[in-house]
C-alpha cells in the first residue's frame, strides 16, 4: 500500500465528509442563534463525526478482509445515525455531508479488492 489516497478513495471520501461534518457541527454548537448552540444533541453529533474520522482512517489502513467488512457495517450505522440526528437538529448541511460519506462508503464497497485487480 503506497499511500492512502491511491489505495482507497472511498475511505478518503468518508474521511473528508466526516471532517466537514465536524466543522458544521462545531459551528452549530458554538455559534449563538443557530438553535442548537450548546445542546447535548449537537455535542453528540460532533463526537459521532469524530468517531467516523477514526473509523474512516481504520478503513483506509485495514488489511484484513473480515475487519474491513466489520468497519463497513459500523460506518454505515454511524452515518445513518448521524444523518438522522442532523435532520432532527435541522442541520441540513450535516445531513448532506453524511450523504456524501455514504457515497464514499459505496465507492469502497463496490470497488474491486486489490487481489482482484489486474495490472496493465
Amino acid at each position: 500500500m503506497s499511500s492512502m489516497r491511491s489505495s482507497n478513495p472511498g475511505a478518503m471520501v468518508v474521511l473528508i465528509a466526516s471532517a466537514v461534518g465536524i466543522a458544521i457541527a462545531l459551528y452549530a454548537y458554538l455559534t449563538p442563534l443557530t438553535g442548537v448552540n450548546g445542546t447535548l444533541g449537537a455535542l453528540i453529533v460532533i463526537l459521532t463525526c469524530a468517531a467516523l474520522v477514526v473509523l474512516a482512517l481504520g478503513l483506509a489502513l485495514c488489511g484484513k478482509r473480515a475487519l474491513h467488512n466489520l468497519l463497513r457495517v459500523v460506518i454505515v450505522v454511524v452515518i445513518i445515525g448521524t444523518a438522522f440526528a442532523a435532520l432532527l437538529l435541522h442541520l441540513w448541511w450535516l445531513a448532506v455531508a453524511m450523504a456524501v460519506a455514504l457515497v464514499g462508503l459505496m465507492i469502497d464497497i463496490f470497488r474491486p479488492s486489490p487481489a482482484h485487480r489486474t495490472t496493465s
